[in-house]
């Protein structure tokens, strides 16, 4: 058996594990898809409860589309925001039940090694000649050998939170006990309601999933009055709440900031920024949650915690192949500067491919949320264009591999300014500082005409009114001299 004659492995029957087997098929190879989980979309189902930020449009792959067609596959609204339930029910289940994919399936595996057979990472003669060796357990735990051409690793990072220490690592008794702290978005109104309803929880994190989990529990407050919401932050503020505002290409993903910048400001959830937790301990009726507010140590007594403070991928299967990661993000050294948060505020990454998510060893890729590392978000149509591109390497079409075929959506302006600081006094009672006006951006620069339904002259203006503000100013005369803080952003920047 040559090496042409060897499957390609794809790790992963998520939406992007899937996308590339359906391109494998296109370019008429052959793939083999290991999922660990019992069906495909095994990890999405865990956040089913969930809406997607983009809508149908952006969330179905090309490839995997014209399978489904041919076998009279109906597609979903296009402008609808999906949950991860209808994505895993009306896409991604059809996809990996198609008679041309499903025998390729194996599920309930669990990928334990990979390398290149009889070459260790430390061999040089003949690597690129030499199968990749995948080493894998059955739902049994029996131990088994396939050899691959080439191996796609579209695992994600579902399954491996990051803790809640701000120095990435566990805090104290965050391990010993477990039962009160759930990583994600739980299914607050769904089947975990009874566990929230009623009950003090602290949400750590300033991303989406933190703002989701938030959002859940301000619904359950409306129908359970006795809850009650700590949301700690690790960076100052809520600059990151608002992101791209209603100038976001995705409305889903705008509003959910602007939706938690107003629940701080009235006073639904009560804001510890920035909040450095330092230790977990059981107390006779709850947990106490022991940290530093700014300078202050504070003692917040709470029943559960929401740790939403991202994902980080497993690179330990993989520790027999040469890859080259960056030093921050853990991403291939060319995308790491594309996406580092450190830099970019915006959440829009130019499309990229193959190029940019090579290793040193050949004919390995990593695609999807786990290439991303530890930086957030990532877009489904971000995978979709990598598998497309990597799979086309990978069929020798270096033309169609370096070809953009992708114009992702914009996430409106980069940076926006604080619409509301909590701080702790001397009482350790938490009161709500009046609101920080606009950081001046660019002159002339008002994000473009105001979204339909609301009542603002631009963006800009309806962004400063969901924030609490009186408006841009621009106009009118402002009521009051504001000083910058900080250079001005342009908001296309």
């Amino acid at each position: 058996m040559t090496m042409n004659d060897l499957p390609i492995a794809v790790i992963g029957a998520g939406p992007v594990g899937l996308a590339a087997a359906a391109h494998l098929f296109e370019r008429n190879l052959v793939p083999v898809v290991f999922e660990a989980g019992r069906q495909a979309g095994s990890a999405i189902s865990q956040w089913s409860h969930v809406h997607l930020f983009s809508p149908w449009k952006f969330n179905i792959d090309a490839a995997s589309r014209a399978l489904l067609e041919a076998e009279h596959w109906q597609h979903p609204d296009p402008e609808v925001q999906p949950t991860g339930g209808q994505l895993v029910e009306d896409y991604i289940a059809p996809l990996a039940a198609h008679p041309k994919l499903a025998p390729h399936i194996r599920y309930e595996t669990t990928v334990v090694a990979i390398s290149r057979l009889n070459r260790s990472r430390l061999d040089n003669a003949d690597r690129e000649k030499s199968p990749f060796v995948v080493i894998w357990n059955d739902r049994d735990g029996n131990r088994h050998r396939t050899l691959a051409r080439a191996v796609i690793d579209a695992s994600g990072t579902w399954h491996r939170p990051n803790p809640m220490g701000r120095d990435g690592l566990a805090v104290e008794g965050e391990h010993e006990y477990k039962d009160p702290i759930a990583y994600g978005i739980p299914d607050v109104l769904g089947k975990d309601r009874d566990v929230y309803a009623g009950k003090h929880t602290l949400v750590v994190g300033a991303g989406h999933s933190a703002i989701n989990a938030v959002l859940d529990l301000l619904d359950l407050k409306i129908e359970n009055p006795q809850t009650r919401i700590s949301w700690a932050t690790r960076s100052g503020g809520t600059d990151r709440l608002i992101g791209g505002g209603l100038n976001d290409a995705l409305p889903g993903r705008g509003l959910l900031g602007h939706r938690a910048a107003n629940a701080v400001r009235d006073g639904g959830v009560s804001l510890l920024s920035p909040f450095t937790i330092n230790k977990v301990e059981r107390t006779p009726h709850a947990f106490n949650v022991a940290g530093e507010l700014g300078a202050d140590a504070v003692n917040l007594a709470v029943d559960r915690l929401i740790v939403a403070t991202g994902f980080r991928p497993d690179f330990s299967f993989l520790s027999e192949l040469r890859l080259t990661l960056d030093p921050v993000v853990e991403a291939t050294p060319a995308l790491a500067p594309l996406i580092d948060p450190n830099f970019h505020s915006c959440g829009t990454v130019r499309p990229h491919g193959a190029v940019e998510l090579a290793h040193p060893e050949p004919g390995f890729y990593i695609v999807g949320m786990k290439s991303y590392g530890r930086a957030p978000t990532f877009l489904l149509a971000t995978g979709y264009e990598q598998v497309r591109s990597v799979v086309a390497m990978l069929a020798g079409d270096e033309e169609a591999a370096l070809r953009v075929e992708l114009e992702l959506p914009e996430t409106g302006i980069c940076r926006t300014a604080t619409a509301a600081t909590i701080s702790l006094n001397a009482k350790k009672e938490m009161t709500m500082n009046a609101p920080v006006k606009d950081e001046p951006q660019a002159a002339g620069c008002c994000g473009g005409p105001a979204p339909a339904g609301v009542e603002a002259c631009c963006v800009k203006d309806a962004d400063a009114k969901a924030a609490g503000e009186s408006g841009c100013g621009c106009g009118s005369k402002p009521s009051a001299q504001v000083e910058p803080k900080a250079k001005p952003v342009a908001c296309c920047d």
